[in-house]
């Protein structure tokens, strides 16, 4: 990605999707607009820039701009929390763009996390990192996700690990379990986006954002910009062995491993989930001792 482009690209999104009366700006005359949103003008105003600054920066040209800049910048267009981390990377980004895509290391899941994982057996729970790349799971995940771990499967080459952003738009079947589909796969487009604004040279997002290109569904939603942080939620599932399911879930940074995030899974106690949560273990554990169990053979006679 182009990471000045990636700059420009997200200011005059934002900056198009205000109105002068969300800004606090009064309207003269009723003459239309030829510009959705606020104009360059008005935005320099409201951040105490000039616009000869502004236009700079809206070029994608972060040079010298102080952070005290991308502040003001960031509160005149009502940026959330998530959005202005995304503004300061972004800018970062543009200032050291050099074009090179760095492989990073293998990320690998400590084995005291992995016991914490399998410590849990009736709650979902599994490390992904930014990415959206699933590294460890414990069993009752591997059934809740058990499509897209078929998908990982079955896919040659390196994608031998579930991705979620991989599943949700280049497996059909998503579209099945996620009943809000059109929510799961924002949400998963809008985190993406805030991990290349993070690591911009990470060769394998950059080949995941390639190969997720081939959908028109993502090219679509990527351009629209957005950036969210996902901690917690409420998620629906329509699984295929239990039906309907809704659960809570919670997004863990492990501290001792940046990067990576515990996600775990809960339903409401004594609820029709909780019983279907219940039930997809009770089934999960039976087919994971039916496949531990040699074939019999039979001699031949």
């Amino acid at each position: 990605m182009d990471q000045r482009q990636e700059l420009r690209d997200f200011l005059l999104s934002r900056r198009a999707r205000i109105t002068p009366q969300q800004a606090g700006l009064p309207q003269f005359g009723s003459s239309p607009r030829r510009v959705p949103g606020l104009r360059r003008s008005e935005l320099a105003l409201l951040s105490n820039v000039s616009v000869e600054y502004l236009t700079k920066l809206e070029r994608g040209n972060a040079t010298g701009v102080s952070d005290a800049v991308l502040e003001a910048v960031a509160q005149a267009l009502q940026l959330d929390t998530a959005e202005t981390s995304h503004l300061f990377d972004l800018a970062r980004g543009a200032r050291t763009a050099s074009g090179s895509r760095r492989r990073p290391a293998q990320q690998r899941v400590r084995p005291g996390v992995q016991q914490l994982l399998d410590a849990m057996p009736g709650v979902p729970s599994f490390v992904q990192n930014g990415r959206l790349d699933i590294l460890a799971a414990n069993t009752l995940a591997k059934a809740l996700y058990a499509d897209a771990f078929d998908q990982a499967a079955g896919t040659p080459g390196a994608a031998v690990i579930p991705n979620g952003a991989r599943f949700t738009f280049l497996d059909e079947r998503a579209v099945d379990l996620y009943p809000d589909w059109d929510k799961a796969a924002a949400d998963t487009v809008a985190a993406l986006r805030a991990e290349a604004g993070r690591n911009p040279a990470d060769r394998r997002l950059n080949e995941l954002l390639g190969e997720l290109s081939h959908s028109e569904r993502f090219s679509t939603m990527w351009a629209r910009q957005d950036v969210r942080w996902h901690t917690s939620g409420i998620k629906r599932f329509r699984h295929p062995v239990v039906g309907d399911l809704t659960l809570a879930w919670e997004g863990l940074e492990l501290a001792g491993d940046p990067g990576q995030a515990l996600i775990a899974f809960t339903a409401e106690p004594r609820s029709p989930s909780a019983e279907a949560l219940s039930f997809l273990a009770s089934w999960a554990s039976t087919a994971l001792a039916n496949a531990a169990t040699p074939q019999e053979s039979h001699p031949q006679r």
